[in-house]
């Protein structure tokens, strides 16, 4: 999947590039595209940042390598200026290594950020059925990476869905439904402004408030 969402600038922003690399849980799968979270997203973020793009390259069954692969071509071609990742979890159902997974999504960090392009890195995790000690490892992929650089970090992406009300999550147990949607772009949404905002405030020469959003939005959920 390859979505543009696009929209007329406003001359008091910059122009803001938001590239999205995920696999099937950003991909909309088995729900209409315009109900996805991505797209969903998108249209929030463009109501507070109008001058904004936001292209959602993912793909159902993309892995952190599949990812790491495609992304130099992505990053010539749209040339943004952040960079959402969403990978990793079908690493962790094929029970492809850890330290592979940290390998690649530390390189595709590497990539970005001699780029300048700021990272939002998205945690998930593996069903229940996986066990609590392999669940356990498989999040510290994630959260090496995010203590390892000086990344924007939204872990456990699922929490307050997948062990929520059924209706929110498809029979595979895996993908969330539709009426999840709105939930996981909620989530994005609320760290892409405050990492917008920071931005604008740095642009136009503003002194960080305590709290820093940056800073902020690595404990959110």
């Amino acid at each position: 999947m390859l979505l543009g969402f696009h929209s007329c600038g406003y001359a008091n922003h910059s122009a803001t590039n938001i590239l999205i690399v995920g696999d099937s849980l950003s991909a909309a799968h088995n729900i209409p595209v315009d109900q996805g979270w991505a797209h969903l997203f998108s249209t929030n973020i463009r109501s507070s940042f109008p001058q904004t793009s936001v292209i959602n390259a993912s793909i159902s069954g993309e892995t952190t390598f599949g990812g790491l692969q495609r992304l130099p071509g992505l990053l010539a071609d749209h040339q943004p200026t952040h960079l959402i990742i969403e990978l990793g979890g079908n690493d962790g159902l094929r029970g492809l290594g850890f330290e592979q997974s940290t390998s690649n999504l530390r390189q595709m960090v590497q990539l970005a950020e001699a780029q300048e392009i700021e990272v939002l890195l998205i945690g998930v995790r593996m069903p229940p059925n996986f066990g609590a000690a392999y669940n356990a490892r498989f999040q510290q992929v994630f959260e090496r990476i995010a203590d390892e650089f000086p990344i924007h970090y939204l872990p456990r992406f699922l929490e307050g869905v997948a062990a929520g009300d059924p209706a929110l999550m498809q029979a595979d147990g895996i993908h969330p439904t539709a009426l999840a949607q709105p939930m996981l772009a909620q989530k994005v949404e609320h760290l892409m402004r405050q990492i917008l905002t920071h931005r604008a405030m740095s642009q136009a020469g503003a002194n960080p408030l305590p709290g820093d959003p940056a800073q902020a939005s690595d404990q959110a959920t």
